[in-house]
């Protein structure tokens, strides 16, 4: 399998207790304003992210689609999830910066 730092830096925040999955419960993170990046797999269903995205968009939290299917951000964080959101500006910075890495190659 091809080493993604991306899926395994996520696992890392799962593991610092800085990443919350669940369309519910990042929707709630983002209205308690503990949300700092918001993130989607390529296949979520428009109906589970409606609201991520009207939270997200009503509180300035960048909500960003991951070139990475639900299956794939299950796998890597060990739980069922398609939506995640970081609580922590340093780890929401890097994931930015692998996201533009990933892109750039």
């Amino acid at each position: 399998m091809n080493h993604d730092r991306l899926l395994s830096f996520l696992g890392i925040c799962k593991r610092a207790g800085r990443l919350i999955s669940g369309a519910e419960t990042v929707t709630a993170a983002i209205h308690e304003g503990k949300a700092k990046l918001a993130l989607y797999a390529c296949d979520v269903s428009p109906n589970s992210l409606k609201g991520v995205i009207k939270a997200a968009q009503d509180h300035g939290v960048a909500a960003i689609e991951l070139p990475r299917t639900k299956e794939e951000i299950s796998f890597a964080l060990g739980k069922h999830c398609g939506i995640v959101c970081t609580t922590d500006d340093g780890f929401a910075k890097k994931i930015l910066d692998l996201i533009n890495d990933s892109q750039g190659s």
